[in-house]
């Protein structure tokens, strides 16, 4: 498969991150998730060797790559812990993309240096209470008074929010009373009138930040409205395709961490006189799983590369998160299987992989969403042959 889609930069940096992840953010990993936090040891050093801006250009301070590279990185450190892949994925895809790609020059030349560098950490505000999977029906309200917004409302689930120095959020926009539809706004995260809850306490990622973010009478300059002001919505769409494919590779990662582990374990353990690998049902188990990760590499990688080459990529992004997230949750399921009681000891890793799973057919849509998304993409597909 690297044939197909990888250069030798893209190999290079592989090995680098590869090496980087088992030697720097592996002995970390089960302390991280048992205490909860922010992995700001490993993040200070992803920042270092240029992983907190791979697809941004240099002129900002990134590295200048491409979406496969960054695919690439979350794999790596997503093998040996989730939440620190996580942590750069929501970073870049969504606490910095929009900035990238939608941005103005201005807020590229105030925002992108710390955020490519990984000096400042981004997040990015989309999910409310009452708009999850309906993202239309965004709660807060960004209205003009003069030459300013005032923003009242709430974001839930905002990863990186407690870490955050730069936030992008969604509001509706009112103008003299009239609704103008849903834009994208960003601005520093100590802006007076946000505010924040303490950490959620969560199943899995548990070491990632997770907020609901609030805001309350805040005052911000017209100049904050990220982009064209009139195609938010279509903005903060575009945005989420493209963050599908990343957590898609975040669901290779995971997938991978654990099915690993299974595979060394049905080596070393003997029943019967006999490692369990040999033995049909452990063995049927350990194709299965291999054979749905390499599918799911697969659909991850192609989306990378459609969106390298600017090809519409909205089916392939939905179908590479579906994917992988569904296939990282029966392989973390059945690496607890093949480990027996011991895949259910937090000793062992898979229990982690198990519980940081989940989430992943949840966040950046759900599965059910995607399934609308890829029926929707193929009715399309159909008329307009």
């Amino acid at each position: 498969m690297e044939q197909l889609y990888f250069t030798e930069e893209h190999k290079m940096l592989r090995d680098m991150v590869r090496d980087f992840a088992r030697n720097e953010v592996k002995p970390l990993a089960q302390e991280l998730d048992e205490r909860g936090g922010f992995p700001h040891e490993s993040v200070k050093k992803m920042a270092e060797l240029g992983l907190m801006g791979i697809p941004w250009d240099e002129k900002y301070g990134g590295t200048g790559m491409d979406t496969m590279a960054l695919v690439i990185a979350i794999e790596e450190i997503g093998k040996v812990c989730p939440s620190t892949a996580a942590t750069m994925m929501a970073h870049t895809s969504l606490g910095t993309a929009p900035i990238a790609v939608f941005g103005t020059e201005e807020q590229k030349e105030r925002y992108l240096p710390g955020l490519a560098s990984g000096k400042k950490i981004g997040a990015f505000g989309l999910t409310e209470p009452n708009a999850g999977s309906d993202a239309g029906n965004t709660q807060t309200r960004a209205v003009l008074n003069g030459d300013e917004y005032i923003v009242n409302g709430e974001k839930a689930f905002c990863t990186n929010a407690g870490e955050a120095a730069v936030m992008i959020f969604t509001a509706v926009m009112i103008e003299n009373g009239e609704e103008k539809g849903i834009s994208a706004f960003v601005i520093d995260a100590d802006t007076e009138g946000l505010s924040l809850s303490p950490p959620e306490k969560k199943m899995g990622w548990c070491g990632s930040d997770t907020r609901s973010v609030f805001f309350r009478d805040m005052h911000i300059p017209k100049s904050a409205v990220l982009g064209n002001p009139s195609k938010g919505f279509k903005q903060f769409l575009k945005t989420l395709t493209g963050g599908r494919i990343t957590i898609g590779a975040l669901g290779i990662g995971t997938a991978q961490g654990a099915f690993s582990r299974a595979l060394a374990y049905s080596k070393e353990r003997e029943a019967f006189g006999k490692p369990i690998y040999k033995f049909q049902g452990v063995s049927f188990k350990l194709s299965d799983m291999a054979t749905q990760i390499e599918a799911a590499r697969h659909l991850v990688y192609y989306a990378a590369w459609k969106k390298d080459q600017g090809l519409p990529v909205i089916k392939e992004a939905a179908m590479a998160k579906l994917f992988s997230s569904e296939t990282a949750m029966m392989v973390t399921t059945e690496a607890i299987q093949v480990l027996g009681g011991y895949g259910y000891i937090k000793e062992y890793d898979v229990e982690r992989f198990f519980r940081d799973a989940k989430i992943l057919e949840i966040g950046e849509g759900t599965s059910e969403i995607q399934r609308m998304i890829i029926a929707k993409e193929l009715i399309n597909s159909v008329q307009s042959v």
